[in-house]
């Protein structure tokens, strides 16, 4: 069975190596059919087709994030926090969890953003992989959640 803490480990690590630009670390993180998508949650920011990805496989996923990352700040923090499972097998488990994004402008740490990651990983050729990565970047203004839903109808 897959354990949380095994799950936590491979995420801390990629999105480490992902900040770090550790490009020789990247490819043993993903399955062969890996998937990732990032989107905001809203889709109406001037930076969205920066951040929009909806990408297949292991070379054109690597290859997106390589652009990506090239192309972000630099020093660039992703904290993933509260990662934990919500179904697991010997082989396979998805998971969910936010990240709390961080740069530094004048000299101190700076949010950048916030997100909600779900996503699955699975065993593949005996490691423990990241087979689906969906990020959904917090970009909504924040008001009281009984107004929200009934915004939502």
């Amino acid at each position: 069975m897959i354990q949380p803490a095994d799950v936590q480990n491979l995420l801390g690590k990629w999105w480490f190596a992902y900040d770090n630009a550790l490009f020789d670390e990247w490819p043993a993180m993903f399955t062969s059919d890996a998937h990732f998508t990032c989107r905001t949650d809203t889709g109406t920011t001037d930076y969205e087709e920066f951040v929009r990805a909806d990408v297949s496989g292991h070379a054109d996923v690597l290859a997106w994030q390589t652009q990506h990352r090239l192309d972000s700040p630099h020093p660039l923090r992703h904290n993933g926090e509260n990662v934990h499972l919500t179904s697991a097998s010997d082989d396979e488990a998805a998971f969910r969890s936010y990240i709390w994004v961080t740069q530094i402008v004048g000299g101190a740490p700076s949010p950048l953003s916030t997100a909600i990651v779900d996503g699955t990983v699975r065993v593949e050729e005996g490691e423990l992989r990241i087979g689906e990565l969906n990020v959904i970047l917090d970009t909504q203004e924040s008001i009281v959640l009984a107004e929200r839903r009934r915004q939502a109808g």
